[in-house]
């Protein structure tokens, strides 16, 4: 069986198998920056399914458990979409149990999602792992590396995820496509101050700078928020705007995040996690789309109205921060921000009266 060269593993659509037999995430190999051994591909082992490798349907009617290895990504949105499908295919077939083996060393902050979920969408299990102790007679599901499959970029997420488990995606109803598993989750309260007080959330971070909102508009953003609704705006970092509080300290993980999300009247975001919980929670959005065409992201997210920035030469960057692409970033901002944006008038209404009651 042949081994896969150093770049292969990295950029492999799926896990990697090491010469002692256990699973390993590509994710995990290149954080540790360290010289790559011998590995093989995970799916040229019997019985695991690798949809990169080739397609394949399961009938989840007659299954109990399936093992998803190595999903569903290192963000924070990914991995709310990732478990959108797990909870479809659930809520379909609710027998089914779902075990996910995850790369060791995502991000805390990610990790704290799937704490969240576990009894109520999955269980989760830490790679490494021994292959030979995943249950050959039960199915197993290799997902790894997404961010490398052909499909990941052209199809809606939800739907790749969900042909990556083996489901056709239109038999699965929009509505249970809009990551509304969130709402089960136990959050913790908001600070007191909050409880009662209407506020608009800016989010403008992604987990890399193409897809991030650039600091430079950060003001101008939450001026047009604020002229809008007329509420206070809250956010997660400095901006420099009198009706601006930034409240980072109160919102110390993943379940404070969700739950500032979960509370707020409206959210300004940009193609980032933001908008994948507001969907969950029914909370109405602005969203700005850089390198993503916004129907690959939000087509099932009735709530949400995504802005196209003009930026065709970039499109399907996965992630950059090099000064030209930044330079275009800024340029097409600038460009949209002479525009009126599109803000849901239905919230703005229930805002204004929100914040006129007693």
């Amino acid at each position: 069986m042949q081994s896969l060269r150093a770049n292969e593993a990295l950029t492999h659509p799926g896990s990697l198998l090491a010469p002692d037999g256990r699973v390993i995430a590509p994710f995990d190999l290149e954080q540790r920056d360290a010289e790559i051994g011998e590995h093989v591909a995970l799916a040229s082992q019997p019985d695991i399914l690798n949809a990169a490798a080739q397609p394949f349907e399961l009938d989840y009617s007659n299954l109990n458990v399936a093992h998803v290895i190595n999903g569903m990504g290192v963000t924070l949105g990914d991995s709310i979409v990732g478990l959108s499908a797990l909870a479809a295919i659930r809520h379909v077939y609710p027998q089914m149990r779902f075990v996910v083996y995850r790369p060791e060393l995502a991000p805390p902050y990610v990790e704290q999602l799937y704490a969240l979920a576990a009894g109520k969408v999955a269980q989760t299990r830490s790679l490494p792992w021994p292959l030979a102790s995943i249950p050959a007679d039960e199915t197993r599901i290799d997902l790894g590396n997404h961010l490398f499959w052909p499909g990941f970029m052209s199809l809606p997420m939800i739907d790749f995820f969900l042909g990556a488990l083996g489901v056709r995606a239109e038999r699965i109803a929009s509505s249970h496509k809009a990551n509304r598993w969130l709402q089960a989750l136990e959050l913790p309260h908001l600070p007191e101050a909050w409880r009662n007080q209407p506020y608009v959330l800016f989010c403008p971070a992604a987990s890399t700078p193409i897809r991030s909102i650039p600091h430079r508009v950060h003001a101008t953003l939450v001026e047009r928020l604020s002229e809008r609704f007329d509420l206070p705006v809250l956010g997660f970092g400095p901006v420099d705007h009198p009706r601006y509080i930034d409240v980072a300290s109160a919102s110390a993980n993943t379940a404070h995040f969700l739950a500032w999300v979960k509370h707020a009247r409206y959210v300004l975001t940009s193609d980032t996690a933001a908008v994948h919980i507001a969907a969950g929670f029914d909370i109405p959005s602005t969203a700005f789309f850089t390198t993503v065409a916004p129907e690959l992201r939000v087509r099932d997210y009735p709530r949400c109205l995504p802005v196209t920035l003009n930026l065709p030469e970039l499109r399907n960057v996965q992630a950059s921060d090099r000064q030209q692409d930044m330079l275009r970033l800024n340029a097409a901002y600038d460009t949209a921000l002479k525009a009126e944006l599109p803000f849901s008038p239905r919230r703005a209404t229930l805002a204004s009266t929100a914040l006129n009651q007693p």
